[in-house]
């Protein structure tokens, strides 16, 4: 490929992607009453928010609808021709109908719009036709016209489509500021998810607490080495019966073997113990182990109970699975 030819593409994409720009700043400009008409019908809505729309508006929507279930609106994709053709079964007068149709005259849509009024649910639409059949058969329109598309042939939906995603979005988050939803609630609907087992699991659940590498004040350094090396964390946990007395990590051994040279196998573990090492309780959430680790700059926490005594060892790999 040529230098003139990538010159070409760049530009291509580049305009592509400012077109685009250009047509979420309107959308963003425009904004006004019908979005806050919506978000208050879907709030107030006691059922679920269907979305439904065809072609590249119903793919669209799939996400949206995707959006909404993972951010506290309970929401599910409903596509138009299976509805017309015995999927309406699937709406309950409670539920809010979003349409997607950039034209607003999407024919497998309109054949359902009797049913909703008739069902007694509210409908939502989302068009770039604010004169259409669609728009004027709705509780509510959302306007998502573009002046452009980036298609180089100004044909296939690209600046439109991101603009429907973009209202989806904005609908998605005003929803969950009103609902007060917060990053616990977004972890009970992930708990596949690495969020979600920060946020719900606890250090207990992952916590090393068998064969815990424990040394005494006056454990010589050849047996320091070995005990790091079998333990399998790194470190080892110095102990005068159940008071712990500090922490020899790895890299605490060779700092040592270079200091301290010909004399280093005369040393025992208290004598390059860190005194006063960073602990947390079992019953702490694993994004709490996370952040003391971040802010003290560690790797791995000690878990002691109520009387500081050890209980198991937490290491930042055991919460980044």
């Amino acid at each position: 490929m040529t230098d003139l030819m990538k010159k070409q593409i760049l530009n291509v994409a580049r305009k592509a992607i400012r077109t685009e720009m250009q047509a979420l700043v309107r959308l963003e400009e425009t904004l006004g009453d019908e979005f806050a008409a919506a978000v208050e019908l879907i709030l107030a809505g006691h059922g679920k928010c269907i979305i439904t729309g065809m072609g590249k508006s119903g793919l669209v929507g799939r996400k949206i609808a995707a959006t909404l279930a993972s951010t506290g609106t309970p929401s599910f994709f409903l596509h138009p021709g299976e509805a017309f053709h015995g999927d309406l079964g699937m709406i309950s007068p409670d539920d809010v109908v979003v349409a997607l149709s950039y034209s607003g005259e999407t024919d497998e849509i309109l054949k359902i719009v009797p049913f909703i009024h008739s069902n007694g649910n509210k409908l939502v639409s989302m068009t770039g036709n604010p004169e259409s059949a669609l728009a004027k058969n709705s509780d509510v329109h959302l306007d998502v016209g573009v002046e452009e598309e980036a298609c180089i042939l100004h044909l296939a939906p690209t600046s439109s489509t991101t603009a429907q995603i973009a209202m989806g979005d904005a609908l998605a988050v005003s929803l969950m500021q009103l609902r007060g939803f917060t990053s616990v609630d977004f972890a009970r609907l992930h708990p596949g998810g690495s969020l979600g087992r920060r946020l719900l699991m606890t250090v207990g659940n992952v916590m090393r607490s068998h064969d815990l590498p424990v040394v005494a004040p006056d454990c010589p350094a050849a047996e320091m080495i070995h005990a790091i090396s079998k333990g399998g964390l790194g470190l080892i946990v110095v102990c005068d019966g159940d008071r712990i007395v500090g922490i020899v990590t790895d890299g605490d051994v060779r700092r040592a073997m270079e200091q301290r040279r010909g004399d280093f196998f005369n040393i025992v573990a208290a004598d390059i113990a860190t005194p006063n090492p960073k602990s947390i309780a079992a019953s702490e959430k694993l994004i709490e182990a996370e952040k003391m680790m971040t802010s003290n700059k560690v790797t791995s926490l000690l878990v002691t109970d109520e009387k500081g005594r050890l209980q198991g060892v937490i290491q930042i790999y055991d919460i980044k699975l």
